[in-house]
This record gives C-alpha cells, sequence and structure tokens, in this order.
C-alpha cells in the first residue's frame, strides 16, 4: 500500500498571526516547500460526526483573492460531491452559487 504525506508550515509573529505558510507534499510536482497565501483544511471527525476546519492566511493575501479563493474552493467541492457520491442537483447548487458569487465581485468591481 502507498503512503502519502501532506506537510504545512506556518510561521506566525508575536500576535500569532500567520506571517509565512508553506507546504510539501510527496506526491506533489517539484520538490521542496512551496510558499502560499492561504490554507484552508476540512477533516471529518468520525467520532464526534462533525467538520473540524482550519483556516488560515497571511496578511499578504488580499480580499479579492480570498473571495476568489473561497470561490474556487466551493467549485472544487461541486465536483467532488458530483464524483463522490453521484449527487447532480448539490453539485450544480454548489455551482450555480460560484457564478452568483462571481457575478457579485464582479458587481463589486464595477463600483470601484
Amino acid at each position: 500500500m502507498k503512503e502519502s504525506e501532506i506537510q504545512f508550515k506556518v510561521q506566525v509573529d508575536e500576535s500569532n498571526l500567520p506571517k509565512t505558510i508553506t507546504w510539501n507534499a510527496t506526491d506533489k510536482e517539484g520538490e521542496g516547500l512551496e510558499s502560499t497565501k492561504s490554507i484552508s483544511l476540512n477533516v471529518w471527525d468520525n467520532l464526534n460526526q462533525s467538520t473540524l476546519r482550519i483556516d488560515l492566511w497571511t496578511d499578504e493575501m488580499s480580499v479579492a483573492e480570498m473571495k476568489r479563493f473561497y470561490i474556487d474552493v466551493i467549485g472544487g467541492m461541486a465536483q467532488t460531491i458530483l464524483t463522490s457520491t453521484g449527487d447532480e442537483y448539490m453539485s450544480e447548487e454548489m455551482k450555480d452559487l460560484c457564478d452568483r458569487l462571481v457575478k457579485h465581485i464582479n458587481e463589486e468591481n464595477a463600483k470601484s
């Protein structure tokens, strides 16, 4: 059986806020740590039947990037729910939400 590992390293400031986030994975292309501005990790806690979440971002991540990041996350989840369960309705609803959020962001950008 193959084993894979994903590693995150977070450097925090004196207020315990993330300053740098790097990651590595045994199965990723390229070698060594890569820098990122944000991570969102969700883990299913089977014992308590609930989701544990870790959301971290550096102060270098702009509001626009954060909004785009979460639209991409939801879009990815839409594909995952379709692949894992075959639930087309749920997947399409999530994709529709992404479309509405993109429209909202475009309208925000047009105002500024």
